[in-house]
């Protein structure tokens, strides 16, 4: 079980097999999941669908999410491939100098420590930082990577490769800044029998849309 922790930065990209500037991005992502300081997590959406190819990996929470995020910016455009970064900075996913960008700038406010308690538990503490707002500690449940024969569609003919899909989000806890938290994560259930790794996210409540990103790690089988 590896640990990953302290990063600078998580980057949140949706995308979908049948969008056809979508595979730069992908591989941009996965470039990315390789480095120590940051967490990628590629969320798949499902409204291309009616081009001709429904996306194997879309579920709904990603487009809850996505448009969660629209309406805290004041807009309701959708589009792929979108990057978020530290759930603040959003730009065109496959534009490479301007994610390059955002990370040479991106800071996460909070330090998580995540410990091992045995081989089926860990533990994540965060302690109190004041100035900060209250927030939702997320559990995202991601598989390593794939790859996809699409048969028709925009990117019909195309072998596409995938890093960090989604598979699920859920909360499990808050974050106080006067208290912090602390969580103990039962890991065999957390990942499930087809997940390859967790990120636990601390984001800021905006209301009840997603605000900045103030901490977060993640935990790979």
């Amino acid at each position: 079980m590896e640990i990953r922790d302290r990063p600078d930065a998580v980057v949140e990209l949706f995308t979908s097999q049948g969008c056809p500037p979508c595979p730069a991005a992908d591989q941009l992502l996965s470039r990315m999941s390789d480095e120590n300081n940051v967490i990628a997590l590629a969320y798949h959406v499902n409204y291309w669908d009616y081009t001709g190819w429904a996306d194997t990996f879309a579920i709904s929470a990603s487009g809850e999410l996505q448009k969660a995020y629209a309406r805290a910016a004041g807009t309701n455009r959708l589009y792929t491939p979108q990057m978020i970064v530290n759930g603040e900075r959003s730009m065109a996913g496959s534009n490479a100098e301007e994610v390059s960008s955002a990370l040479a700038d991106a800071d996460l406010a909070l330090s998580i420590d995540v410990e091992a308690e045995s081989q089926d538990v860990v533990v994540l503490k965060a302690g109190p930082r004041s100035g900060l707002g209250e927030a939702i500690v997320w559990l995202v449940a991601f598989r390593n990577g794939a790859e996809v024969d699409v048969s028709s569609g925009d990117n019909m003919g195309q072998r596409l490769s995938y890093s960090h899909i989604v598979t699920s989000r859920q909360p499990v806890g808050m974050w106080d800044p006067t208290s912090g938290v602390e969580i103990r994560i039962p890991v065999p259930e957390a990942l499930g029998p087809d997940n390859d790794g967790f990120a636990l996210i601390i984001q800021e409540k905006n209301g009840a849309l997603p605000g900045r990103i103030l901490g977060a790690t993640a935990v790979i089988r």
